[in-house]
């Protein structure tokens, strides 16, 4: 008798106070194709192939579905392992890292550009600061204490981005060699259209490098939530 009892008000609370959800397998779930997600990205970096292309863009739209169904959860959740703020924040931040990668192939390929090393360095560089912040986020539920190392290493790869992205607009500024780069007949002496030619292009690979400079920023703001959380739930 007293077991359907308990049963009865067992079943009785969870209508009225419906079970947490297991936010940290969800946002784990994020990360896990963020990794994916930029594993391709550097395969694209590599060699610039269109099927790479075409798998980010249909991750991208996974990962768009994922951050809706998270807040969608998080809108309904009666109560949650963290602040929701931080829940939030979170998912956001994690799904950018997604889209920038997709926008990165996008300019490349309105732009008419090939990828080239340093797109390569800063793309190597943006996976090691996703698989850290997979790390970390998967430590959260079991032992968060220990998951300060890892937002410390997703930051660490947003400052070798940030390496990377200044000495390719270096390189790129060294308009000498440059213009023996380009493409054209050097006899027909139009120096000055050589010189626009040469411009034109800096300035397009700028765009890329700033990119993914901002693409790393993302990670930033992944580990400094991160980093929070820990915090708060340690």
């Amino acid at each position: 008798m007293s077991t359907s009892i308990g049963t009865f008000l067992e079943r009785l609370i969870d209508r009225v106070i419906p079970p947490m959800p297991d936010f940290f397998s969800l946002i784990n779930e994020q990360c896990d194709l963020c990794v994916r997600t930029m594993t391709v990205f550097v395969s694209y970096m590599e060699c610039g192939d269109t099927d790479a292309a075409a798998e980010i863009r249909d991750l991208e739209k996974q990962g768009g579905k994922l951050k809706q169904r998270n807040n969608n959860v998080l809108d309904k959740a009666f109560t949650t392992p963290m602040d929701r703020e931080d829940i939030y924040d979170a998912i956001t931040s994690i799904d950018e890292i997604i889209n920038y990668a997709k926008s990165t192939i996008r300019e490349l390929e309105v732009l008419s550009l090939e990828p080239d090393r340093h797109m390569l360095e800063m793309a190597i560089e943006l996976r090691a600061g996703s698989e850290a912040l997979q790390r970390g986020f998967a430590k959260l539920s079991t032992d968060p204490a220990h998951a300060e190392h890892d937002a410390m290493a997703a930051r660490k790869a947003e400052r070798k981005v940030e390496n990377v992205y200044r000495h390719s607009i270096a390189e790129l500024f060294q308009t000498e060699a440059m213009l023996k780069k380009m493409p054209g007949n050097n006899n027909c002496g139009d120096e000055h259209l050589l010189l626009a030619l040469a411009i034109i292009d800096i300035f397009k690979h700028r765009e890329i490098y700033r990119h993914m400079s901002n693409g790393a920023d993302r990670l930033v703001h992944a580990a400094d939530k991160l980093n929070d959380i820990i915090v708060k739930i340690s």
